[in-house]
Parts: structure tokens; C-alpha cells; sequence
């Protein structure tokens, strides 16, 4: 990939990966091959370098990751309340490569209809494979992406289930590469599980995915709900790694959707909107 990164992708925050797991010099990619540097003083400071020695960049640490840009962005990293609540579990879930374009992984992450196929008798079985219809908007007050009113019948929705249920899950998309996951909690009737995935990308058709989950789930053993999200995550990079073409089409004419695929309607105009063409198969006019 040869093109130049546009204002539209540049001015966003991105994750470099859980601050915990960092080491003093440790690197980092982004976008179009920009090779960065990091450098760790205690807890809750690191500093961001350009490695080819032009600078440092804007960087901060949200929910216990640090974020940076190459840009300028009009917004602070996205804002995720229920990570400020005190009896939540923070679950870093550490971090996959996928050769793919990010925008693919954050749709995929939107798509119910693949539940029941590649992540079978865990998030969906066969022969209970429809989707619902479900709603989704733009919200232009906030400018992200809303799926609303979607519903799954899950063989295992979390770890601390036993048994099928009907999941209930809110989609919200922040950013084009940052997507936050509200879904049915087992442990509570009036709050949501949490689950944020965070897309860095190195290239066009590469990147590293950063899940974290806030769950409400104070029983459940740390490494069995890390590797009950991988496992998941794993079984999405094989389909992720072998849809062609490997950036998102954003023509309307280039994939035909289905019922299913609102949100990815919705998402791709949006994109589109914002004039955003990294990781797609757009071209600049």
C-alpha cells in the first residue's frame, strides 16, 4: 500500500496496546508504517517519539491503555463511562494481528448473521440462525454509529452462564476503528456487559485488535474470561483474513447486504461521509 494517510484517519485517537504490558522502549506501529517509541515513567506517564527522531506525538492513557495520533483530532479519546465504575472488572484481553483492514474487523465485530457459523453452539446455533430486525441510526449529536434492539439466542453468551439465553445487545460504534459492545449481563438485570474493541492500525491490510471487557462478574476466574474472548476473537481472524477484497468496499453496488447487514449499511456511510479512505477500497479524487 502506497497512499498517503488523509486528514479523515489521521485525526483520530488510537490504542497502542494496555500500558501494564509495556516496557521501557517498546514500539509501536501506525498507519502507514509510522514506527513510534514509547517511553514509560511509572504508572500513569509515557511519552510517545516519532523512532525516525522527527518528534513526539500527542498521546494519553484511558482506561489503563495508552492512546496517540499522528493528527489533530477535535475529541478526546472515546468516552466510556462504565469504566469508571468501581465494581467492574477491567479485563485486558491483550492483543491479535490480523491481516485485514481495520474498518473490516470493527464491521465484522457489528455482524450477527455470522453468530451461529463461526462461532457455533457459543454465540449461536444452527438451526436458530435469523436475524431479528434491529435499529440503527447515525447519531449526529454525537457522530457515531447506534444498533439498538438486537437480540440473539446464545448457547454460551459468557462464561458465567449456564444454559442458552436471549442476549440483548446495544452496538455502538465510536470512531471508524474504536467499537464499544453493551450487552446482556447475567449478573444484573439493570446493567450491561461491557466489551470495547480497540483497532490499531499499522497498515492498510494490518492491524493489532485490543478487546478489553468491564464485566460485572466478580467470580469467574481472570485467565478463563481472557480466553474465553480470544477463543472468539481467533475464530473471526480466520474469516477476517480471507475476505476478498481485503479492504472494505464502501460503493454501494460492490457487496450486496441483507436485512442483517443495517449496521453495516450504516457504518459504511458513514465512512464515507467523513471522507475517510485508509482501509478502504476508495481511491483519493
Amino acid at each position: 500500500m502506497n497512499r498517503k494517510v488523509e486528514k479523515a484517519a489521521l485525526d483520530n485517537w488510537y490504542c497502542l496496546g494496555c500500558v501494564a504490558d509495556m516496557q521501557p522502549g517498546d514500539s509501536a506501529t501506525l498507519l502507514l508504517g509510522t514506527d513510534l517509541v514509547m517511553t514509560k515513567s511509572g504508572s500513569a506517564a509515557v511519552t510517545v517519539r516519532r523512532k525516525d527522531g522527527s518528534g513526539t506525538v500527542a498521546s494519553k492513557i484511558r482506561y489503563g491503555y495508552l492512546w496517540a495520533t499522528l493528527g489533530a483530532p477535535d475529541r478526546d479519546v472515546v468516552p466510556i463511562p462504565e469504566a469508571d465504575e468501581t465494581d467492574r472488572r477491567h479485563v485486558a484481553c491483550g492483543n491479535v494481528t490480523v491481516k485485514a483492514s481495520g474498518l473490516r474487523i470493527v464491521e465484522n465485530f457489528l455482524d450477527m448473521a455470522h453468530f451461529p457459523f463461526v462461532h457455533t453452539d457459543i454465540l449461536g446455533s444452527e438451526p436458530h440462525t435469523e436475524v431479528e430486525h434491529y435499529d440503527c441510526e447515525i447519531r449526529r449529536d454525537v457522530d457515531e454509529v447506534w444498533a439498538t434492539n438486537c437480540k440473539f439466542l446464545q448457547p454460551k453468551a459468557a462464561m458465567s452462564v449456564e444454559g442458552a439465553i436471549l442476549t440483548d445487545y446495544i452496538y455502538r460504534v465510536a470512531t471508524p476503528f474504536v467499537t464499544v459492545l453493551y450487552k446482556t449481563c447475567p449478573n444484573s438485570d439493570e446493567r450491561w456487559d461491557v466489551i470495547c474493541l480497540f483497532v490499531q492500525p499499522m497498515q492498510e491490510d494490518l492491524c493489532k485488535a485490543h478487546p478489553l471487557m468491564l464485566l460485572i462478574d466478580d467470580v469467574t476466574p481472570q485467565q478463563d474470561l481472557i480466553a474465553f474472548q480470544l477463543d472468539i476473537f481467533l475464530q473471526d481472524r480466520i474469516i477476517l483474513e480471507n475476505q476478498r477484497p481485503v479492504l472494505l468496499p464502501l460503493e454501494p453496488r460492490a457487496e450486496i447486504p441483507t436485512r442483517a447487514d443495517a449496521s453495516s449499511i450504516a457504518y459504511r456511510r458513514w465512512l464515507k461521509e467523513k471522507g475517510l479512505i485508509y482501509g478502504t477500497t476508495l481511491t483519493a479524487a
